[in-house]
């Protein structure tokens, strides 16, 4: 008997949920654990009357960059990664994806979309109270002995590739390229990293792998953390032509379309719409000022960060409540003037921040900018970024095409 495709990706989502569940049911009790609380008999009453959850005692700060790819958040990431007292973690939900969600269905469909939220959600929790071994669940092959080597891109998280966590030769305050991070520290220690996570007062977490702010309502209003979401949005005309430019094959039908003039029949526009959609989700949202989000939200549009990124990053740092670092300021001021010959690599943060901002004006068609503006119009508004009417408003960089807007009143 022969069983149709339809039956196949069924059973195959099918499969993953019932993993999934299997996953929370026994890891379940590290999220329901009575809070550590001082006070007789209150600990006690609360474990019999009803949820319980430990409380963020502490106060440690978690935060959330939320953005999407190729909208600038390597860089971003990079503004918490270099202060001294923070934890920060390189897209750790890539794992959940690649664990959960089949290749072939490529994560679209509402009930992939549905698994993926849940784990997502499970496991940032799980990660902002330091426990790294729940991220152990998503990892193939399973670490041993919570050691592995399968952590995504562990170079760019500093604290993974520097003392104690990883012990390489040289001096003791030798900081490790990315690319040289796995070849001279070895397995990464679970223990160690979570060891080293807890030493600090803040943790950091970058993600392109939840879609709108809404999606996290659960973590924000969740007691034991004390989570800060800073969205970085960027022009969706940026977004494509860097996108059409590093993911070369996923894209080409749109570099066909430059390079020809003609818009293939097949295009697949959600490429686009998708990313403009779910900005404009979050944006309706944070517009709305809902009481979830106050205090609890900052919206950074990447062309600001660009064109001003101490002041930028000085705002970001007040907002969030934490000290700015000297050795942020440092990296900014090393990495947002650089060669761009030298941050060739896909998610290199060295460039000239300011002349990167509207490059894409140069690298896009008119005509596929003025269908990106048709099918983008409410969030380009929303966002303060203006249309270009003409071929030569296109290319003249003396016209701008962002808004000078404040975005602070969202928070």
């Amino acid at each position: 008997m022969q069983c149709s495709w339809k039956a196949v990706l069924l059973l195959a989502l099918a499969s993953i949920a019932i993993q999934y569940t299997a996953i929370r049911t026994f890891t379940a009790k590290s999220f329901h654990t009575c809070p550590g609380l001082t006070e007789t008999g209150l600990a006690e009453r609360l474990c019999e009357e009803g949820p319980t959850f430990s409380y963020n005692l502490s106060r440690k700060t978690h935060v959330l960059i939320l953005a999407t790819t190729r909208s600038g958040s390597s860089f971003v990431g990079q503004l918490f990664n270099q202060h001294m007292d923070v934890f920060y973690l390189f897209e750790p939900l890539y794992h959940v994806q690649n664990t959960l969600i089949p290749r072939f269905t490529q994560g679209k469909s509402p009930a992939d979309r549905r698994v993926m939220l849940g784990a997502s959600r499970d496991l940032l929790r799980s990660l902002y109270d330091c426990d790294l071994y729940f991220l152990e669940n998503y990892i193939k092959p399973p670490p041993v002995n919570h050691t592995t080597d399968r952590v995504f891109r562990r170079g760019a998280s500093r604290v993974l590739c520097s003392r104690p966590v990883c012990d390489p030769p040289g001096s003791s305050d030798l900081i490790l390229e990315e690319g040289d991070c796995v070849r001279k520290c070895g397995l990464l220690n679970l223990t160690l990293a979570a060891e080293a996570c807890r030493e600090r007062s803040h943790v950091a977490i970058k993600t392109v792998r939840v879609p709108e702010v809404n999606d996290l309502r659960a973590l924000v209003e969740d007691p034991r953390l004390n989570l800060k979401v800073i969205q970085l949005v960027r022009d969706p005309r940026g977004i494509l032509a860097s996108r059409s430019e590093t993911f070369r094959d996923t894209y080409r039908l749109w570099r066909l379309w430059y390079g020809t003039g003609r818009k293939p029949y097949n295009l697949d526009v959600t490429q686009l719409t998708t990313v403009c959609e779910d900005f404009s989700s979050s944006v309706s949202t944070a517009l709305m000022r809902p009481s979830w989000l106050k205090g609890k939200y900052m919206l950074v549009r990447y062309e600001d960060l660009a064109r001003n990124p101490m002041k930028k990053t000085e705002e970001i740092y007040e907002f969030l409540g934490i000290p700015l670092d000297g050795h942020v300021a440092r990296w900014i001021q090393n990495n947002t003037r650089g060669d761009p010959t030298l941050g060739k690599h896909k998610y290199g943060t060295v460039r000239n921040s300011a002349a990167t901002a509207e490059k894409w004006r140069f690298r896009l068609s008119y005509d596929i900018v003025a269908f990106a503006q048709n099918a983008c119009q409410q969030v380009l508004a929303q966002l303060g970024y203006k249309m270009a009417n003409s071929e030569e408003e296109l290319k003249n960089p003396a016209i701008s095409l962002v808004e000078e807007r404040d975005f602070r009143p969202f928070l």
